[in-house]
């Protein structure tokens, strides 16, 4: 009778020992796509698709600078050199045909340039390939509903903290235990949702958007893509995340009273990982917002 009891509590303390490993595994991810108070700079890119575009806009900047440095030096230059003290006999003639093509021809070669170096990305966006995992992400007033097309999983993403998550759209302390709860904390507040999108790492993800009843709009800054959900049409995006992490989004097209409560979760995973909680997730045995959890600490900055 003894050892039965030992062997009782033998197996009670693996169990619980196997739960706390399950548990800190779920402590794995990284919060990398968050916005921060007095960010400046882009999130981490975590695409190709937002290194380019991240890597096309500090180029752009560099030529609207010199732009702006050459005109602002040319104004005072003139204000000095012509103003009536210095020179009170102005000048009568009207053309001068070399500065007006100058003048013409320049901007034209300025805009080839940038042209030839954003039409790239804006194709390498606008062509989607064929995705190793498939999601559709039809916004509403004001959640998201996602199904993944391939597999037999589909669900709903509210705000934690929002009416439908018991909330009331205020940092509550009922609504910190729940963020706590999930695995976060009062930072990551008006971002982190009940259940969140979780993709593998190093796949390509297409999302298929469209909206149920008002234009929605599908933004995730760190994986550098943004796609507007128009009812009754479907449009696509795709990223590729090379870190895994948890990264969050937005809706961003105004679409009503409460469009500010409207975010999105998206959790990159390991391949293994993935596959662990798609299974679960289509057996029920898994609840589908306990993906691996966020560290408890480190969140990476903006650049």
């Amino acid at each position: 009778m003894r050892l039965s009891t030992v062997m009782t509590g033998i197996s009670a303390a693996l169990t619980t020992g196997l739960a706390a490993g399950a548990a800190l595994a779920q402590q794995a991810l990284e919060i990398v796509g968050q916005p921060l108070p007095g960010g400046i700079g882009f999130q981490p890119a975590s695409t190709s698709i937002a290194e380019d575009l991240q890597w096309l806009d500090g180029f752009i900047l560099y030529i609207i600078t010199a732009i702006v440095i050459f005109v602002t030096v040319l104004l005072i230059y003139v204000m000095i050199r012509y103003n009536r003290r210095a020179n009170p006999t102005p000048a009568r003639f009207t053309h001068n045909s070399p500065l007006e093509v100058a003048w013409t021809l320049i901007p034209v070669v300025i805009l080839v340039v940038i042209g030839a170096f954003s039409l790239p990305v804006l194709f390498k966006e606008q062509v989607i390939p064929v995705g190793d995992v498939t999601i559709k992400a039809t916004g509403y007033q004001w959640y998201w509903s996602y199904e993944y097309v391939d597999e037999d999983v589909a669900f709903d993403s509210y705000m934690i903290g929002s009416p439908s998550s018991g909330g009331n759209n205020m940092l509550t302390p009922e609504v910190e235990a729940q963020l706590a709860e999930a695995g976060y904390t009062k930072q990551q507040f008006l971002l982190a949702t009940d259940t969140a999108v979780v993709v593998p790492v190093g796949k390509t993800i297409v999302v298929q958007v469209t909206g149920g009843d008002v234009i929605h709009s599908w933004k995730v800054p760190a994986f550098g893509v943004m796609q507007d959900g128009v009812p009754g049409r479907i449009a696509a995006l795709w990223f590729k995340a090379d870190k895994e992490g948890i990264y969050f989004g937005q809706c961003s097209e105004l679409c009503g009273q409460m469009h500010a409560y409207m975010p999105i979760t998206v959790k990159v995973v390991s391949e293994a990982a993935y596959a662990d909680w798609l299974a679960g997730a289509k057996t029920g045995e898994y609840q589908l917002s306990q993906a691996e959890a966020p560290a408890p600490v480190a969140v990476a900055a903006n650049d």
